[in-house]
């Protein structure tokens, strides 16, 4: 028997990213028992594909009907704090996709109100709550939690780190960015279910990755992390413009109701240092994922996507047939960048096995709480310096309570 039994909850995308990373494993380590999704139809799909042998319509339902030892939370955002606190008053070890939460409205909020332009200070707040919500479940319950946050995993962003730590430099300037032509999910174009736009669904990646690295640096220079100190940011809605509406051919997705499209965050951390980290659903060419450091003895950077490990050339678009290119691309013709496996070059695979062998080794996974907490903290209140433009302190937000 499997040493890790992991129950998948849900049966969309990331699902289908997470569940490849579980097959590349050995089957006495870990094996994916079941599935649920609404609809159930979908996750019987689902399993049926990727030799799932239960199925189930929902989590609570699977949770009483299955006997796991983990479950993978592959769901909107909005599900994303609720089910880690179910999971753990369960007692299973919980693997989250990100955002660990976000802010969805008030309890009292229409289910159709567009809940964008509530005010900031007030999602910050709620969202500090609910971190801390769940920091208080996982902590009394004793489980494991990791953070699906796939760039820190990354061997472009661990060969970066190590290069790095053997400089011994100051780490000076982070430069990161995640961006392409929109994301694919529904649920991403309205903040109650997504939490924010192109910041929070692809900002948080590049934003991860910059405070891991100054918290890495900090733990091992001085003994423990360097922290944020300040954000400021800027958010565009550039889909809106006039210009762009007037256009006949849209390469960009659209239809972005009360979230931004672009976004810009400047960090400044407690040393001194920065980090500017930017996202964007308004960007052609394919997925633009790249992380660039800059220290007093050396530069280095990651290109997770693209990369040229394979370049190929082709005059016409129908050239290369079905065969995959990459994420996002708009077109087969000309120059690309096919990624050979692009799971492994952005850590899918790297993440799910640390989880499973976080359970296994009776550790916590790389990805911790902390940094999932750090992401959610930074972010929005970059979003309270976007709404009234000004430089928002987070030291003190950072703080857990006691």
């Amino acid at each position: 028997m499997a040493k890790v039994r992991v129950g998948l909850v849900g049966c969309g995308f990331s699902a289908g990213l997470h569940i490849h990373g579980y097959h590349k494993l050995a089957p006495e380590r870990c094996q994916v028992v079941a599935v649920c999704g609404v609809p159930k139809s979908d996750a019987e799909k689902f399993a049926a594909e990727h030799h799932i042998p239960n199925v189930f319509g929902g989590f609570d339902e699977m949770l009483a009907g299955v006997e796991v030892d983990a479950v993978d939370l592959a769901v909107p955002n909005y599900l994303h704090a609720p089910f880690i606190i179910q999971a753990a008053k369960a007692g299973k070890h919980v693997f989250c996709e990100k955002p660990l939460t976000g802010y969805f409205g008030e309890p009292d909020t229409p289910k159709d109100e567009h809940v964008g332009g509530h005010p900031k200070p007030k999602m910050l707040e709620r969202v500090i709550e609910e971190c801390n919500r769940v920091e208080k479940a996982l902590k009394s319950s004793g489980i494991k939690f990791g953070y699906a946050e796939n760039w820190v995993h990354a061997p472009g962003f661990q060969k970066v780190w190590r290069l790095a730590a053997q400089a011994k430099g100051t780490i000076l300037r982070i430069e990161a960015e995640e961006s392409h032509s929109g994301s694919h999910a529904a649920y991403a174009k309205q903040w109650r279910l997504s939490g924010g736009g192109s910041l929070m669904v692809k900002g948080s990646h590049p934003l991860g990755a910059a405070l891991e690295l100054k918290a890495r640096e900090g733990r091992l220079k001085f003994g423990k992390p360097i922290l944020p100190a300040s954000v400021m940011c800027e958010v565009g809605h550039l889909t809106w413009m006039e210009a762009f509406k007037k256009e006949k051919k849209e390469y960009l997705r659209t239809g972005w109701q009360d979230v931004e499209d672009w976004g810009v965050i400047v960090v400044k951390f407690e040393d001194g240092s920065v980090a500017e980290v930017s996202a964007a659903d308004t960007t052609l060419g394919g997925v633009h994922n790249y992380v660039e450091v800059y220290l007093s003895n050396a530069r280095l950077r990651a290109n997770l996507v693209p990369n040229d490990a394979c370049v190929a050339y082709a005059p016409e678009p129908d050239i290369f047939g079905d065969e995959y290119i990459t994420e996002k691309i708009e077109t087969k013709g000309g120059w690309t960048f096919p990624s050979p496996d692009e799971d492994w070059f952005q850590g899918y695979y790297q993440e799910i096995a640390d989880f499973v062998d976080a359970i296994i080794e009776d550790r916590q996974p790389l990805a911790s709480l902390e940094l999932a907490k750090n992401v959610m903290i930074v972010l929005y209140a970059a979003y309270v310096s976007a709404e009234e433009g000004r430089r928002v302190e987070v030291t003190d937000l950072l703080q857990s309570p006691a």
